[in-house]
């Protein structure tokens, strides 16, 4: 299957953008070819459906790259096994002050805040891409009934840690920053550390699923 489309962006950037249930091809072609662009001078900024091929044009030319990420999309569909994801087990205290908002989301999916919390709680998320702050995971698999609209208002600050619901996906804030979507609940594993490597605790591809905790 070929991808969607491949177009330019500016002159420095090739964008694939794929198919829906693709997600996977391209997060193996980022984590495969991770050596390789570092090598051929290129940048590779994987997104939800699409993958971002930035390079020099002085020193390649976009039919290079296209030639070479055409190649590496036919490639893609027969190593999608060649690595086991990791299965992250990630500890959250759900609701109180760790979740503001975990009572108003029960009440939006007409359940009660157990139900809510084993519903969320139950699921395995994959981790689609990384993005918006640094180590922030955007997670797949978020059951269908605990879609929940970001808030109207944005609060101006987000603890580090908080586990929240953005319409059909949850996510982790890594690092306190402004934020809209509703909070459920909040966990003290530390998500991105810029002396390590890699910084960010999650990668593409990863399993991740909460475990509820006492709050202490």
């Amino acid at each position: 299957m070929s991808p969607l489309m491949i177009y330019p962006l500016g002159e420095t950037a090739l964008v694939l953008q794929a198919g829906a249930g693709e997600q996977a091809r391209l997060i193996a072609i980022a984590r495969q070819q991770a050596h390789s662009v570092a090598l051929r001078g290129y940048q590779l900024i994987l997104g939800v459906g699409n993958l971002t091929v930035r390079f020099n044009p002085l020193q390649q030319s976009a039919d290079e790259v296209l030639a070479w990420l055409q190649q590496q999309w036919a490639h893609s569909a027969q190593t999608l096994d060649d690595v086991a994801p990791r299965l992250h087990q990630i500890g959250v205290c759900y609701g109180g002050e760790a979740g503001p908002d975990l009572a108003d989301v029960a009440a939006h999916c007409g359940l009660s805040v157990s139900q809510l919390i084993e519903a969320h709680s139950s699921a395995v998320y994959e981790v689609l891409c990384i993005g918006f702050l640094p180590g922030f995971p955007y997670l797949a698999g978020l059951p269908a009934s605990l879609a929940t609209p970001r808030r109207a208002e944005p609060r101006v600050r987000v603890p580090a840690g908080s586990v929240g619901i953005g319409g059909a996906q949850t996510g982790i804030y890594p690092c306190e920053s402004p934020g809209g979507w509703q909070l459920i609940g909040r966990t003290g594993l530390a998500l991105f550390d810029r002396h390590a490597n890699p910084p960010c605790r999650l990668q593409a591809g990863d399993r991740v699923r909460f475990v509820p905790q006492e709050r202490g």
